[in-house]
């Protein structure tokens, strides 16, 4: 994201790198080394933020800061060019948000008819997508019914988001509790199926994703096996 702000945040600033002071000494005293890694520290994450800027007026407003009387825009200036500056980040980083997000719906809207082609898959009316790794012959649970499951999750790209079975432990959950397209698939189960589902994003975690791991309009898949109902 740094990246991006330094693309679009001063826009209007003058973007030509500075010299370097090649005749300024090394810091020697405890002073002058407190105030050059302060001059680091700051100028890190004034260049993070907003890349290459006209440092003289930068430096000319570090020196200001003392003697409000001396300073060239107002309070109220200031605070108006930092509030402009903030609302053309915030609708960049929409702008990127939401081109970021129709990729990833185009993405799992390929990747979902590609495989709906694959021998084994069903395709449900909601758009969920199953085929049996292993077929148990087992009770079936019902939307109320608590079971446990192993599964392991990823991203079409195939991370893995999440793992009970690298946890080494499975993980019971009530049917009913879960995304739509879980709910689906394990009362399809019976106890002893394993199935690998893809779950478009609308019956997954829709628009807002589940952040970190999960980026919005993701379709996700996932191998489930049903090992047992523990209570109905």
């Amino acid at each position: 994201m740094n990246k991006l702000l330094t693309a679009i945040a001063l826009s209007a600033a003058t973007l030509t790198a500075p010299a370097l002071m090649a005749d300024t000494a090394a810091p020697a005293t405890d002073d002058e080394k407190l105030a050059y890694a302060l001059g680091v520290v700051v100028g890190e994450r004034i260049f993070g933020d907003f890349g290459v800027l006209d440092y003289d007026q930068f430096l000319a407003g570090v020196k200001a800061a003392g003697d409000e009387s001396s300073w060239a825009l107002s309070r109220d200036e200031i605070g108006a060019v930092m509030q402009s500056v903030q609302q053309r980040v915030a609708a960049e980083q929409a702008r990127q948000a939401e081109a970021a997000s129709a990729e990833i719906r185009a993405e799992g809207e390929a990747y979902l008819a590609a495989n709906a082609e694959k021998d084994g898959v069903t395709v449900t009316d909601s758009g969920l997508q199953y085929r049996y790794l292993t077929k148990g012959d087992g009770a079936m649970p019902a939307a109320e019914s608590r079971v446990k499951v192993h599964y392991t999750g990823r991203l079409i790209d195939g991370t893995v988001f999440d793992s009970s079975v690298d946890r080494g432990e499975p993980v019971e959950f009530q049917v009913n509790q879960l995304i739509q397209g879980w709910i689906e698939a394990l009362q399809l189960m019976k106890v002893g199926d394993k199935l690998e589902i893809t779950v478009p994003f609308d019956i997954a975690y829709g628009p807002a994703g589940a952040p970190p791991s999960i980026p919005p309009f993701a379709t996700l898949v996932f191998e489930m096996e049903l090992l047992d109902i523990v209570s109905e």
